[in-house]
């Protein structure tokens, strides 16, 4: 028996955030440049990556098994992005978020992009040379 979503949302919808994201991201100052820069400003690319991170949603949220890869390792291996960049990539997040879904439902699913982006932060600020003491947080 399957198990429920954890988040009341369907896969339709999940690929509707998706798509007004990162059409946001290709406009924004601060990591419109970092997507722009791996991905390219190829449309059949961004297709490709926005179904890939549907995916991603869709295993988080829906149980779904469609999506296989490792967000930890891509986003440590680019040098470009920046732990700070989290901060503004989350805030995207969170106003497209509040654009196309209910009060309730959008700060479930921000709850959870937190969860995650707090990881990637960490990861990347993991691989980043260091001189001197640790940070620690």
């Amino acid at each position: 028996m399957p198990l429920p979503p954890r988040i009341p949302l369907t896969r339709a919808q999940i690929e509707q955030v998706v798509t007004t994201f990162y059409a946001r991201v290709r406009r924004d100052t601060v990591i419109g440049p970092v997507f722009l820069n791996s991905l390219s400003d190829d449309a059949a690319i961004w297709r490709t990556h926005e179904a890939k991170i549907t995916d991603f949603w869709a295993n988080a949220i829906l149980h779904e098994r469609s999506y296989s890869g490792n967000p930890m390792m891509v986003h440590s291996g680019i040098s470009a992005i920046k732990p700070e960049m989290f901060t503004r990539w989350l805030d995207l997040f969170d106003d497209t978020l509040a654009g196309e879904l209910p009060d309730q439902i959008a700060a479930q699913w921000s709850a959870l992009a937190h969860r995650i982006g707090r990881g990637l932060r960490m990861g990347v600020e993991m691989n980043i040379p260091q001189s001197g003491p640790p940070i620690l947080h």
